[in-house]
């Protein structure tokens, strides 16, 4: 009798179900695209979030490294996996209760009627404001629920070059703009009668559900633009759709230029340098002449991929600070909740903080402290966790070489990618006006701990502006103001695009970059 090859699946709730194996896909993949975990923030295959477990009821594989590191002993007895580090193959398996991705909402007035929803679409997060008129009477964000299926714009193109990756990928979105416009019209007492939606190029075309064929691979080019409205679904209204501007410069930094140029008087020249999983930036010399370039940076920033990482709410821990007795945590409200891990801006806070005391050094590499107290600190917080260095917290939380290493591919990508736009601009960094930080990091991060390690060019702090999320404040405007959405369609013909990628010294210039220092 012919064997018969299923992937069966007990859930938590008790229900049976059997799955195909697919060839070349990691078991998580496949649970994915089978929307079981349907909401469910993974890593996707970094093996860091540990929100893809599952237990192998029989013949359990072999656990790899990154497996002992986040679930121990213990667990990996009893038959405990990360399915994103094991391929899809016949196997018999239970599934926890999934842990959904926080949503953090803030209302802001207590105006209702009919509505209009402004959406920051990320790689990473989704952020949207409700607004009344042009007032925004509430915000939110939360993970996109993409997540599982790439955790970086490569890996997602990659699931939608086919149509059944372009589907899912595309409903996973529609399915959440439409709970919101549901929430929101219940919370409002309103209908929602117009709608803005800014994200990167990728996203744009998973949006609209288009083949991505021309950003997937070289030469990188756009068939889409954006600058008009689409209609995405039945029960959302049209949406207006930012100008694309670039194969990797998006709807996003329209709007953001949006943002900060539109009924502004704003001097040049400056830097808009957007950050997220891609890094997006724009060196405006002048009204009518702008450079941009695009860097992959990877989810760290937005708190997700590194061993503790984690978004904004409460037990998060957003900074640190050294005292003259201890090191201290700044947590994300008073909530006197354990902490349970790090956002993106307490991670380089505390690599800030380390590298300023000599228990790092640029290289990434711990150090002996340069005061008595960090001294003491390096002596008994450095340990070795599952054969690499590790600087220790309490309440189980740590700093592994491999988190730093993923911090300094970060800065490094930033750092590549301001450099080369000045140097095409002819300028020095002492030439900006100002610097704009937007999007993951533009808001709550230290402008000093940025100049720590090495994001801004020395002695450009006072300079540089935490801009908060301009994607979002340009699909405010973009939403409410058609004479704005006038000036984002004059952008296109302003811009020159430089392909960093497809430089020969690409390489050798971003690992001169892996430092903790600005490097021209």
């Amino acid at each position: 009798m012919e064997q018969i090859v299923s992937i069966r699946i007990k859930t938590h709730d008790g229900t049976l179900l059997a799955l195909e194996p697919r060839e070349g896909d990691t078991l998580a993949k496949t649970i994915v695209m089978s929307r079981l975990w349907h909401g469910v923030a993974l890593c996707s295959g970094l093996g860091k979030c540990g929100l893809c477990k599952v237990r192998f009821t029989e013949n359990p594989p072999e656990p790899v490294l990154e497996e002992k590191k986040k679930l121990g002993e213990e667990a990996l007895a009893q038959g405990w996996r990360l399915s994103c580090l094991h391929p899809s193959e016949s196997c018999d398996i239970e599934l926890p209760a999934p842990t959904r991705s926080q949503r953090a909402v803030r209302t802001t007035s207590t105006t209702t009627g009919d509505f209009s929803l402004a959406i920051d679409l990320g790689t990473t997060s989704i952020h949207w404001s409700v607004l009344i008129g042009n007032e925004s009477v509430a915000t939110g964000h939360e993970l996109n629920p993409q997540m599982g299926l790439g955790s970086e714009i490569m890996s997602r193109l990659a699931v939608a070059a086919n149509a059944e990756g372009r589907f899912i990928l595309r409903a996973l979105i529609l399915d959440r703009l439409t709970e919101l416009v549901r929430l929101a019209s219940h919370n409002m007492q309103g209908k929602c009668v117009s709608m803005a939606v800014s994200g990167n190029s990728a996203m744009t075309y998973v949006l609209l559900g288009k083949k991505p064929d021309d950003l997937a691979s070289a030469p990188y080019t756009l068939s889409y633009f954006g600058g008009e409205e689409k209609k995405l679904g039945a029960d959302l209204p049209p949406a207006y759709i930012a100008p694309l501007l670039a194969p990797f410069i998006g709807a996003d930094l329209s709007a953001g230029l949006t943002a900060i140029e539109y009924d502004a008087d704003v001097e040049y020249p400056f830097l808009l340098a957007d950050l997220g999983t891609n890094g997006e930036f724009i060196l405006a010399l002048g009204p009518d002449k702008r450079l941009c370039a695009s860097v992959p940076m990877g989810p760290a920033l937005e708190g997700v991929g590194l061993t503790h990482g984690r978004t904004a709410g409460p037990g998060a821990v957003t900074g640190f600070r050294l005292t003259p007795k201890e090191l201290q945590k700044v947590l994300f409200d008073e909530s006197h909740t354990p902490p349970t891990g790090m956002t993106g801006t307490g991670y380089i806070s505390l690599t800030a903080t380390l590298i300023r005391h000599g228990i790092l050094d640029d290289s990434g590499q711990f150090g002996q402290g340069t005061t008595p107290l960090a001294a003491k600190l390096a002596k008994d917080l450095i340990t070795t966790e599952i054969g690499e260095p590790a600087f220790a917290l309490d309440h189980g939380l740590m700093l592994p070489a491999s988190d730093i290493e993923e911090i300094l591919k970060v800065k490094a990508a930033f750092n590549l990618a301001m450099s080369a736009l000045l140097h095409e601009a002819q300028l020095k960094p002492s030439a900006l006006k100002t610097i704009y930080i937007a999007g993951a990091l533009g808001e709550h991060v230290s402008l000093n701990d940025l100049e720590t390690i090495g994001f801004l060019p020395p002695n450009c702090k006072n300079r540089t502006v935490k801009a908060g999320n301009t994607a979002l404040k340009g699909s405010e405007l973009l939403v409410t103001d058609p004479d704005a959405r006038r000036f984002a369609e004059t952008l296109p013909t302003t811009i020159t695009a430089l392909d960093l990628a497809s430089d020969a010294s690409f390489g050798d210039q971003f690992m001169k970059r892996m430092r903790f220092t600005y490097v021209d």
